[in-house]
């Protein structure tokens, strides 16, 4: 009886009839919140009704929700949050500023890798995705699969982590996988609210934020995105992160606490959410005689609607409504060389043993 062939024989070559696949590459995909694909009142609604129908966002009994969100929400709000992205709207690329950013970095990033010596035989397919919206992250999974990445590296553009945005990021992808006969390995990306490279990115570019103003504030706001105080309430780490972000940057910049204030915007509903609210605070600070006032974002990793219009048009209205003089929302980190730079540290971290 003749022995079984080494397994030498084999490497290289392929029984014959064998089906074609590829494999040996390694997957990045960046994935950020998401985006409508348009202003019109129908674009608007699909992507209103796919965010406000997870229930990961909208924890609310389905029999309750479903009237509030079909009935009442999905009704009259298309229209109202069209003319917000109307304003703000990348009209060159008819897209919004969200889904320019998030592209770019991705692009940025490829050059990044390859410049660094990580990824110098080009190895690593980096590419991008929206939770909600185009491009989908199933959609985005499979087409890496079938360019030969069998190992994926999900990277979810959140700091600080949240059931509400990174979980579902990770659910949406599971989701992907369970349809595939060869699933790729995945790892998912830690949250990266206290990492150094990220702190040290955000304090320079706040810094050159300010310095570019024509005043001085004498506050500044950290202003998160805002969850319901429930979810908190449950086990959700997001305001921790939060905090801790804002402690770290204080310390960074070294203000006080007076100087530089944590505060959650965008609430949505009667429910009560984290607070201190950036609104209220905004016109607290008027109504005490506070003149010059400027709001960074740092948990946000790309300008979007919750930036440039709820807080560069409907914040800035109200301060100077209660009595404020100067105002400035200091921009994202997006895809400058520190918003890069901090993705990538975040991508060579976690492809460890892999790259």
């Amino acid at each position: 009886m003749n022995a079984p062939a080494s397994p030498d024989a084999f490497r290289g070559q392929r029984p014959a009839g064998h089906p074609a696949v590829k494999s040996g590459r390694i997957g990045v995909l960046l994935v950020n919140l998401g985006t409508p694909e348009g202003t019109d009142y129908w674009s608007v609604r699909r992507y209103l009704k796919e965010f406000l129908s997870d229930r990961r966002v909208i924890e609310t009994n389905r029999l309750i929700w479903w009237p509030i969100l079909n009935l009442g929400i999905l009704s009259r709000r298309p229209q109202v949050k069209g003319k917000d992205y109307k304003a703000i709207w990348n009209k060159a690329l008819d897209e919004s500023p969200l889904k320019t950013i998030t592209r770019a970095t991705a692009g940025k990033l490829v050059d990044a890798l390859g410049q660094s010596g990580r990824d110098p035989a080009g190895r690593c397919l980096v590419d991008w995705a929206m939770r909600y919206g185009k491009p989908a992250i199933g959609e985005r999974l499979g087409a890496m699969r079938a360019a030969g990445c069998d190992r994926i590296l999900l990277v979810p553009l959140y700091p600080q982590y949240c059931a509400a945005t990174s979980a579902t990021v990770c659910d949406k992808a599971f989701d992907a996988l369970k349809t595939m006969r060869w699933q790729p390995t995945l790892r998912v990306a830690a949250p990266y609210f206290d990492d150094p490279v990220y702190i040290g990115a955000v304090a320079q570019s706040v810094r050159a934020g300010l310095a570019a103003l024509d005043f001085e504030p004498e506050v500044v706001l950290a202003s998160f995105h805002g969850i319901p105080r429930t979810y908190f309430d449950k086990g959700d780490p997001y305001y921790c992160h939060c905090a801790k972000t804002w402690r770290l940057l204080r310390e960074a910049l070294g203000l006080s606490p007076e100087r530089f204030q944590l505060t959650f915007q965008s609430r949505f509903g009667p429910t009560e959410y984290l607070q201190p609210y950036t609104d209220v605070t905004v016109k607290a600070l008027a109504a005490r005689g506070i003149k010059r006032l400027a709001i960074v974002t740092p948990g946000f990793a790309a300008d979007c609607l919750e930036t440039i219009e709820e807080i560069g048009v409907e914040n800035a209205g109200y301060f100077r409504a209660a009595g404020g003089e100067k105002f400035a929302a200091i921009s994202c980190l997006n895809d400058s060389a520190e918003g890069v730079r901090v993705i990538q540290n975040v991508v060579q971290r976690e492809l460890s043993g892999w790259l």
